[in-house]
C-alpha cells in the first residue's frame, strides 16, 4: 500500500508579499516545487545580512523537502551587470573591485564565490539544486530582450535597451509588489542628466552599452555591452523553473526595484506573472543600529566565528549563530548583540543535551503528563504557519522540559512515545532547523588539536636538543600568535589556549 506524502496531511501557509496575506500553499505541479532565491553579488566577502537571508531560505528548502516535496531550488551568482548603488549608471561592482585590486574580474568572482560557499557550509546550509551565473546566461538574456522589444515594452537608445515602464503600466500594474503607484513615482522623480537616453526616468536598463573603459562586455544586436541586473534573474529563473513557478525569495531590500522589475519583465516577455508566492527575509541590526560598513557598525561571519571584533566578548560557533537567527521569524528584524548570542548559546546546549538524554531514558508501559503525538503536530503547526521557527523552537523546549523532568524524577516513558520523541526531535532539530551537534564536533576537533600541538612540542624539543633555537622559538612564537601558549616546566612542555 502506497504511503501518503507528508505534504498532503500538513496545511502549509505562506505569507505572500504580493498580497500582503498568508495564503494556503498549493504547488503548480502536484508534489513538485520550483523555488528561486536571489544569490550574492560576488565582489566582496559575504556579509551577515546575506547569510540571514540564505539561512532563512535554507530553512524553507529543508522543510519543503521534509514534507516530501520534490524541490528544485535555484539560487544564482551575480557576477556581472550589478552597478554601484543599484543605479542605472556607474561601474559594475565586480569590475570595480577587479580594477582596484588589479585582477581579472573572474579572479574576483572566483575568490568571493568560494568565500560565500565556505561560509554557508559553516552554517550547514544545503547547496541549491542549481547555482547558475549571470555571465553563463548572456545568450538567454539577449533573447528575452528581443522578445520584450517585439512585444512593444522596450526600446533601444544609443546602444542601450530600456524597459518602457509607462507603456507597460497602461495594461499592467508596475509597483504591485512594493505597493507603489507609478504616478507618485513620476511626481517624485527629479530629472538627471545621466537619464537622457531614457524616455522616462522610471525606465530601467535591460542592456547597457559599455563605455570604452568597461572591462566586462559581450556582443549583442544593439552594442558591445552587458545585461541589466534585473534581467539576469528573469533569464535564470525562467530557464530552470519555467515561465511561472512557485516561490521566489530574497532580502527585503530587493523588493523594489529588483523584484518589481522582475515581475514587469516576466509579464512583458511571457504574458503572465512569473511567480505565485513572493517571500522576503528581513534585515539584521547590530546593537540596535543598522549594519553599515561606512559607520563601522558591522561584523563579518569570520569575525563572529573567530571573536576578532569590537562588539562581542567571545567567538561563537556557526551552529549557535544559526540557532540564534532561527529564534526570530524570517520576516522580523533581528538584532545582533553579545547578550542575545550568549542566551542563544545556553539554549542551544540545553536543546542538544536533552536530545542526548533521550537515549538514556527508561521505558515503561505508558507516559503520563505529556502527549507526544499532540506535541509533534504542534511542531508541524508552527512550521506550517509561514515557517515560524521561533514557535517551533518554543515547542521543542516544551519537550526539553519534559525530558529533563523524566530524568530528574527517575521516571519512565513508554517505548512508543520514546521512539516518536526521538524521531521528532531529530527531524526538527537536525533536518529542519539544520543545527549541528557541536558537542560531538568540538570533542573531535579538540582531540585533533591536542595531537597536532603535541607533535609540534616534540619537534620543538628536538630542535632545542640540536641547539636549533631559531626553529624552537619560531614554533613557540607562531603558536602564540594563533592563541596557543606553550609552558615549559620540570615535567616537560604543556600548552593552553589563550
Amino acid at each position: 500500500m502506497a504511503t501518503i506524502p507528508l505534504y498532503q496531511t500538513q496545511k502549509l501557509q505562506i505569507y505572500n508579499s504580493i498580497s500582503g496575506e498568508k495564503e494556503t500553499f498549493t504547488s503548480i505541479t502536484e508534489g513538485s516545487i520550483g523555488m528561486y532565491v536571489c544569490g550574492p553579488t560576488v565582489y566582496s566577502n559575504v556579509h551577515l545580512g546575506n547569510c540571514r537571508t540564505f539561512i532563512s531560505f535554507d530553512l524553507v528548502f529543508r522543510y519543503l523537502k521534509h514534507l516530501e516535496y520534490k524541490v528544485r531550488y535555484v539560487r544564482n551568482i551575480t557576477d556581472a551587470g550589478h552597478l554601484e548603488n543599484d543605479a542605472e549608471e556607474g561601474e559594475d561592482k565586480v569590475a570595480k573591485k577587479a580594477r582596484l585590486e588589479q585582477l581579472e574580474p573572474m579572479e574576483i568572482v572566483q575568490r568571493y564565490t568560494l568565500d560565500f560557499h565556505q561560509v554557508m557550509s559553516k552554517f550547514n546550509a544545503i547547496a541549491p539544486s542549481i547555482e547558475p551565473t549571470a555571465t553563463g546566461h548572456i545568450v538567454e538574456q539577449i533573447e528575452i530582450i528581443k522578445t520584450i522589444i517585439d512585444n512593444g515594452f522596450a526600446y533601444e537608445s544609443n546602444g542601450s535597451v530600456y524597459f518602457d515602464v509607462q507603456k507597460f503600466n497602461k495594461t499592467n500594474h508596475y509597483g504591485k509588489l512594493s505597493g507603489r503607484n507609478l504616478e507618485d513615482m513620476i511626481a517624485n522623480t527629479r530629472e538627471l542628466s545621466a537619464q537622457s537616453d531614457k524616455k522616462n526616468p522610471q525606465d530601467f536598463a535591460l542592456w547597457k552599452k559599455a563605455e570604452p573603459q568597461h572591462i566586462m562586455r559581450w556582443p549583442s544586436p544593439w552594442s558591445d555591452g552587458f545585461p541589466g541586473w534585473h534581467l539576469e534573474c528573469t533569464a535564470m529563473s525562467t530557464k530552470y523553473l519555467g515561465e511561472r513557478f512557485d516561490i521566489h525569495g530574497g532580502g527585503m531590500d530587493l523588493k523594489f526595484p529588483h523584484h518589481e522589475c522582475e515581475i514587469a519583465q516576466g509579464e512583458a516577455a511571457c504574458g503572465q506573472t512569473p511567480v505565485n508566492y513572493w517571500m522576503h527575509a528581513n534585515m539584521l541590526t547590530l546593537n540596535g543600529k543598522k549594519m553599515s560598513k561606512s559607520t563601522g557598525n558591522t561584523i563579518s561571519p569570520d569575525e563572529l566565528f573567530s571573536g576578532n571584533n569590537n562588539f562581542l566578548e567571545k567567538p561563537f560557533d556557526a551552529s549557535i549563530v544559526r540557532f540564534f537567527m532561527l529564534q526570530a521569524h524570517y520576516r522580523s528584524v533581528l538584532d545582533f548583540s553579545n547578550d542575545a548570542l550568549e542566551a542563544s548559546e545556553k539554549g542551544f546546549y540545553k536543546l542538544i543535551d536533552a536530545i542526548q538524554t533521550i537515549d538514556n531514558l527508561t521505558t515503561s508501559a505508558d507516559t503520563k503528563g505529556f502527549n507526544v503525538s499532540a506535541w509533534k503536530q504542534e511542531c508541524y503547526n508552527a512550521m506550517n504557519d509561514d515557517f515560524n521557527s521561533p514557535i517551533l523552537i518554543a515547542k521543542l523546549f516544551d519537550a526539553v522540559k519534559f525530558i529533563n523532568t523524566v530524568k530528574e524524577q527517575n521516571s519512565t516513558i513508554s517505548k512508543t512515545d520514546l521512539e516518536l520523541l526521538q524521531q521528532t526531535m531529530h527531524a526538527f532539530v537536525f533536518d529542519v532547523l539544520g543545527l549541528v551537534n557541536i558537542n560531538e564536533t568540538s570533542s573531535d576537533i579538540s582531540g585533533k588539536l591536542s595531537g597536532t600541538v603535541e607533535l609540534l612540542i616534540n619537534l620543538r624539543a628536538e630542535a632545542r636538543a640540536n641547539k636549533d633555537f631559531a626553529t624552537s622559538d619560531k614554533i613557540r612564537d607562531e603558536l602564540l600568535a594563533i592563541g596557543i601558549q606553550l609552558k615549559d616546566g620540570r615535567e616537560g612542555t604543556s600548552f593552553s589556549l589563550n
